[in-house]
């Protein structure tokens, strides 16, 4: 379901001037949640969260592709973003990451370092000056390290 509704809403919240970082869906009973996380490039507000509520919630009623209800929430992706995109981690080179894979590589599955490197098959993340080639293939989740 995951990838048929970044299908379905991505081109909508780009043509409304937006970038679609991430979306989750959290099934619970009648309390359902499906939680869009946008971007802008002058940064996201109340008045953008709504407008793209608005185009969403009318393309999601269109399609109808999660069954039951469910609740909407908008917003920005916070400090500790999903980096889901190729352009997502060339952005943020030199940050640090927290990457989590599907399978072990040498044995692990979280790493936590800085990236330092984007590349056609992955990405490489120095973790304690220990650089760690990352597949994408593998890659389950990034999040950005916030640092304070």
């Amino acid at each position: 379901m995951r990838e048929s509704l970044l299908r379905l809403l991505e081109p909508i919240i780009e043509r409304l001037g937006y970038e679609l970082i991430d979306l989750e869906f959290v099934p619970h009973g009648h309390e359902s949640v499906l939680r869009v996380f946008i971007d802008g490039a002058a940064g996201i507000g109340h008045e953008d969260c709504a407008a793209v509520s608005t185009a969403v919630s009318a393309a999601l009623d269109e399609n109808d592709p999660i069954p039951g209800h469910y609740n909407l929430e908008v917003s920005s992706p916070g400090f500790d973003r999903v980096l889901r995109k190729r352009a997502h981690y060339e952005r943020y080179v030199g940050s640090r990451v927290r990457v989590q894979l599907g399978s072990p590589l040498d044995g692990r599955r979280r790493f936590t370092g800085t990236l330092v490197a984007v590349g056609d098959e992955g990405v490489t993340v120095d973790v304690d000056r220990q650089p760690f080639r990352l597949p994408f293939s593998l890659i389950q989740r990034t999040r950005l390290v916030p640092e304070y």
